[in-house]
């Protein structure tokens, strides 16, 4: 495949205009860390330390939007959408999340929600209920983003992920059924994958009715059980340079299915959080890279 479809093209097919997300901390929790199934988390997670200086739990959901839109004013966005990002935001009370949900439909300048969570906290009695509000707010638009993270039960139970590659399939299959745009986290690079089972995940993903994926190389970051690993010298895996990266990104496209949305390719943690690998290239630096592979391959 010698391009990509990628996520601002779908933001301009769904509301014909570019879109910005404006990242939500609604002060979630997740039963990987409050003891449900655990409480050490992830072991490449320090989710704690990605949410931007606007997107704080203690602003109410109102203040954290017009913080967001005040943020990202320079880059001229027509349409904004509240990116419930933090943790597991469909986890716990279905009221309270209703009413979290609610407050962002209702903000002026919002025309839409994007839902972060696990595959394993999506129940069907929250899926009625997220039904019905759509109902009462007049069928905005909604997406969910499900961190599957992987299709390997082996790397699942090896990153203490807690849940199964089969509970990430029966969301994925319960939300498309309900005609609510699916989104897949998925990490490149975790302990134990070689580089065959990776791309053998884009086939396995494409089976699925997914509409867009965020794809990322696996950073070792402060806070984690990886960056403890790290500094202390018992890190043994290998981690990717960026040039391999690409190549392996390159040969993920012309895997997965073309009409998935590739939201991302990357993800770019804070430079003094990330302990490996640096790269030192933005976002759009590595997209570049990617699409002149992609160019060199299929000329």
């Amino acid at each position: 495949m010698g391009y990509f479809r990628d996520y601002r093209a779908y933001c301009q097919e769904v509301f014909g205009r570019r879109a910005q997300k404006i990242a939500i901390n609604a002060g979630a929790t997740c039963p990987n860390r409050d003891g449900k199934l655990g409480t050490g988390g992830c072991f490449f997670c320090n989710n704690a330390l990605f949410s931007p200086n606007y997107c704080q739990s203690a602003r109410s959901v109102t203040e954290q939007i017009d913080d967001g839109i005040d943020f990202f004013r320079k880059y001229e966005a027509d349409v904004f959408l509240a990116y419930f990002q933090s943790y597991t935001n469909t986890y716990g009370n279905v009221a309270r999340w209703m009413d979290i949900y609610r407050e962002a439909l209702a903000h002026p300048r919002i025309s839409g929600i994007v839902i972060g969570t696990r595959p394993d906290c999506l129940s069907d009695a929250f899926l009625d209920a997220l039904e019905r509000l759509l109902v009462e707010m007049h069928r905005p638009y909604v997406a969910i983003e499900l961190g599957v993270e992987s299709v390997y039960n082996s790397t699942l139970q090896a990153v203490n992920r807690g849940h199964s590659w089969e509970d990430s399939q029966d969301a994925i299959r319960r939300l498309a059924a309900r005609n609510i745009p699916i989104g897949a986290h998925v990490i490149l690079g975790l302990p134990g994958e070689s580089r065959e089972m990776m791309l053998h995940t884009a086939e396995v993903m494409s089976a699925e009715p997914i509409t867009f994926l965020k794809l990322h190389q696996l950073q070792i970051v402060r806070g984690s059980v990886f960056g403890e690993r790290f500094l202390r010298g018992d890190w043994t895996e290998p981690l990717f340079g960026a040039e391999e990266y690409a190549d392996l990104c390159v040969d993920f496209l012309s895997r997965l299915r073309e009409d998935i949305v590739v939201e991302r390719f990357v993800s770019q943690g804070p430079p003094d959080v990330v302990l490996a690998p640096k790269w030192g290239l933005k976002n759009y630096e590595f997209v570049a890279l990617v699409e002149k592979r992609l160019k060199a391959k299929y000329r």
